[in-house]
């Protein structure tokens, strides 16, 4: 507990030297804490660039986690100004190599003989990053390996700049008009989840291996192999792809693969692993996606993912359809229904900035339509209309650009709004198949039934209040004959509800069960009770409306 409290001082007196030496000496002073002298550089700094251009130095310079920080809030414009964004789009890594001696890691980390294993490891790194680093190995059977090796004592550092991010938070949200409107307590928590997920190597391994099971019957992708014996939350042993970077277009060419085919199906896999799956590659830049010689594509780096509830999913699935089919009133509905929280000034100002972006859609060639220019336009919807959503949907937006972008690289004629016309049809297929049709049933009818089954405890309730006079009635019945035929008719809609629910549980048994006649393959009695369902909404719908 000291340890870790001396760790959080350290971090704090270089957070407090890096705010000084950078100008935001107001800050400080909020924190409570005396300003560094600088001797003037502060000043000099400051009247080189605005207060966003000085925000983002000061994040570069607290190192790893804080730029970060930066990049995942760069494509938030629901929160932050568009001067500010601009600023922590330019954020660039600044990655030291660190000294690892490799064989005895993997010595420590698994108690083996590095010779019993291993026939060789080259010592320079292929690749580093802020949280790992990528080493290429061959094993002893022959299989040539990387090995993604977690930095010494990374876990750490991040933990300590977490708790300083967080005290950053809440001094914002306290002492900024503007800081204390934003949901940011919301946003770092996001954050946070996401950035210890990433430094998990565990989770990374588990990743991987969701994303084989998923395409496990696809032809058009290959996912590494996972080496387990020699993984844990430290390192990640995995297949080396001898692959084509995507964007390679000359590379691609002289290995006879046609890159326009190659953008269309990276497309096309991309979208399925969002409406298919609801599993997804949260950034799919052009360096971690490669062409094997067989022109199969390789997603790597599954750090980062998005992940989409089942019930999200199906809002989503809605919504794309809503968009294709170019209904506002709907988009908002689902909208609304995705949001975390929402505080609409006008909703019908929120329905015509929708129909606008869908006129924009509608009215540009698709080969002309730039999915970016009609992100960024959906993102302004959502700001001015005061929508937070969840952030997956903003992973999404960023992966649907980046893939996009890696795409028209290689293919200038990329329609992305093509590849999305088979997945609409499926799940346009799939909403009105009878099995979805029953299960919807279904579902209404048990919540028919849970409200049913609330109706005798709060009986109970009316009538231990008239035991205890407690019950008084203030109302005044003009007409009671018309009110008995409300509450008769009332009375035998309910019933007919019923009826329909029984129906609707029984048809769906006699629907999955192979047995009584048949037409087709459909059970003869469940295409008669699904008829009799029909004709019980029919009319129950003229019953209702009729009264």
């Amino acid at each position: 507990m000291f340890d870790k409290q001396q760790r959080k001082l350290k971090r704090s007196a270089r957070l407090i030297s890096v705010l000084s030496k950078y100008g935001f000496k107001d800050i400080i002073s909020r924190m409570g804490k005396k300003p560094e002298d600088n001797s003037g550089q502060s000043d000099e700094i400051i009247s080189k660039g605005t207060v966003y251009e000085r925000i983002r130095l000061v994040l570069e310079e607290l190192g790893p986690t804080f730029v970060k920080l930066g990049q995942t809030f760069s494509n938030r414009e629901d929160l932050l100004p568009p001067e500010l964004i601009q600023e922590l789009q330019k954020l660039q890594d600044r990655v030291e190599v660190v000294d690892m001696n490799v064989e005895e890691i993997l010595e420590n980390e698994f108690n083996i003989s590095i010779k019993d294993h291993f026939s060789e490891i080259i010592s320079k790194p292929l690749a580093t990053a802020s949280i790992a680093q990528v080493y290429k190995a061959t094993m002893i059977t022959g299989e040539e390996v990387i090995l993604k090796i977690k930095k010494p004592d990374v876990l750490t550092i991040i933990e300590d700049d977490l708790l300083l991010i967080k005290d950053l938070v809440k001094l914002i949200s306290t002492y900024s008009e503007i800081g204390s409107k934003l949901n940011l307590k919301q946003a770092i928590a996001t954050f946070e989840k996401s950035l210890l997920e990433e430094v998990s190597l565990v989770n990374e391994r588990n990743n991987i291996k969701q994303f084989a099971l998923n395409f496990k019957n696809n032809k058009e992708t290959y996912v590494p192999i996972v080496y387990d014996e020699f993984s844990n939350n430290n390192i990640l042993c995995m297949e080396f792809i001898n692959g084509i970077k995507v964007t390679d277009k000359t590379e691609l060419v002289n290995n006879n693969i046609d890159p326009v085919i190659v953008s269309e199906v990276g497309l096309r896999l991309f979208v399925s692993q969002i409406l298919d799956y609801g599993f997804f590659h949260a950034d799919p830049h052009a360096g971690n996606i490669l062409v094997k010689k067989n022109g199969k594509i390789v997603f790597i780096d599954f750090g980062a993912v998005g992940k989409i509830q089942p019930n999200d999913k199906e809002i989503l699935e809605s919504l794309i359809v809503a968009f294709v089919a170019k209904n506002s009133h709907k988009i908002v509905r689902y909208l609304k229904k995705m949001a975390v929280s929402y505080e609409i000034p006008d909703e019908r100002r929120f329905e015509n900035d929708v129909e606008e972006v869908l006129n924009f859609v509608h009215s540009t060639s698709l080969k002309d339509i730039d999915p970016n220019v009609i992100i960024n336009k959906m993102k302004d919807v959502l700001k001015d209309n005061q929508l937070y959503m969840p952030d997956y949907f903003y992973l999404l937006f960023k992966g649907i650009g980046l893939i996009e972008g890696v795409g028209r690289t290689i293919n200038p004629d990329l329609d992305i709004v093509k590849s999305l016309h088979p997945y609409t049809k499926k799940i346009f297929a799939r909403k009105v198949s009878p099995k979805k049709l029953f299960k919807n049933g279904m579902d209404k009818m048990m919540n028919f039934t849970d409200n049913v089954d609330e109706i005798p405890r709060e009986l109970r309730s009316v009538l231990q209040k008239l035991d205890d006079n407690k019950f008084t009635i203030s109302s005044e019945i003009k007409n009671i004959e018309k009110t008995n035929q409300l509450i008769k008719s009332s009375i035998i809609n309910l019933i007919l509800a019923m009826v329909l629910g029984a129906n609707i549980i029984a048809t769906a048994i006699v629907f999955v069960s192979e047995s009584g006649p048949r037409i087709g393959e459909m059970s003869l009695i469940a295409v008669l009770g699904f008829l009799f369902s029909v004709f019980l909404i029919v009319v129950l719908i003229l019953r209702i409306t009729r009264k």
